[in-house]
């Protein structure tokens, strides 16, 4: 495993305006000066946390997924985030892995935040998405999942391989609920053995609910990498593979951890 270089975009977002928010990532994408591998936005980054699906959805291959397509192409590395997107009259939460090289995947947001009433306009995902960057398997997630630890969950094969080595979340996490945010990103590392990200956003949202960052980075201690504030920050950091296997040797604790299995 090579070390991975991730950037962790904190951004206020302007409420329900995709022009706006794109041109404002694409400019706050081309201040990233130095090489990195992995851009991460947070999630519904082109409208903020909206229940309007019908009217701010938009189909596949679309503006919003050919921005991000253009956006991985020229600054080489892969973007991913989510937006709202029309599959066939269904709408989604929908995460995009978008390479440099034009290939993607997609992971639609599992449990949907009945809150916000999430589950009245949205579909629910049915599938995990593992990506592979740099030799490093990757598990992205979106916001809410973060509560829900058998579907984060890190399993390993018949050889004790673990499934993945960074789990990472985009989210829109509301300030009132920052503890549990703070509290699981840094849980999720230590019960999975691995790295885990987590991008949020800041400022009030068009619901007047404000955000206050804490975007972060934990490695597989539970130790903080990165951590932000309530603050405004583009942040590239880079994650030793090295020291991930190291610590996997020294303590593997996957040889210990229950079978099960998650029925849709």
């Amino acid at each position: 495993m090579q070390d991975l270089k991730v950037t962790l975009i904190q951004t206020p977002l302007y409420w329900q305006d995709k022009q706006a928010n794109i041109s404002m990532l694409e400019e706050k994408m081309w201040e990233i000066e130095e090489d990195t591998d992995l851009i991460v936005l947070p999630e519904m980054f082109n409208t903020g946390f909206s229940m309007e699906a019908e009217k701010m959805g938009e189909p596949m291959n679309l503006h919003t997924f050919k921005w991000m397509k253009q956006m991985a192409s020229q600054k080489k590395a892969v973007v991913t985030g989510s937006y709202i997107v029309n599959d066939n009259g269904s709408y989604y939460n929908r995460l995009i892995w978008m390479q440099p090289d034009g290939e993607y995947q997609i992971y639609d947001k599992r449990h949907l935040f009945r809150m916000a009433n999430e589950d009245q306009h949205y579909s629910p995902g049915q599938k995990e998405l593992i990506v592979e960057l740099k030799g490093w398997k990757i598990k992205p997630l979106v916001c809410y999942d973060l509560r829900f630890p058998v579907w984060s969950r890190n399993k390993s094969n018949e050889q004790n391989e673990l499934e993945y080595d960074l789990i990472l979340f985009v989210a829109n996490w509301p300030a009132v609920r920052v503890n549990a945010w703070d509290t699981l990103l840094q849980a999720r590392a230590i019960e999975n053995v691995s790295y885990c990200l987590g991008v949020n956003r800041v400022g009030d949202d068009g619901n007047g609910i404000p955000h206050n960052g804490h975007s972060a980075i934990y490695g597989p201690k539970g130790n903080a990498i990165y951590f932000a504030d309530d603050r405004e920050e583009i942040k590239t950091v880079s994650l030793s593979g090295k020291d991930l296997l190291r610590f996997r040797e020294k303590f593997p604790a996957q040889l210990d951890a229950d079978e099960f299995e998650i029925h849709n």
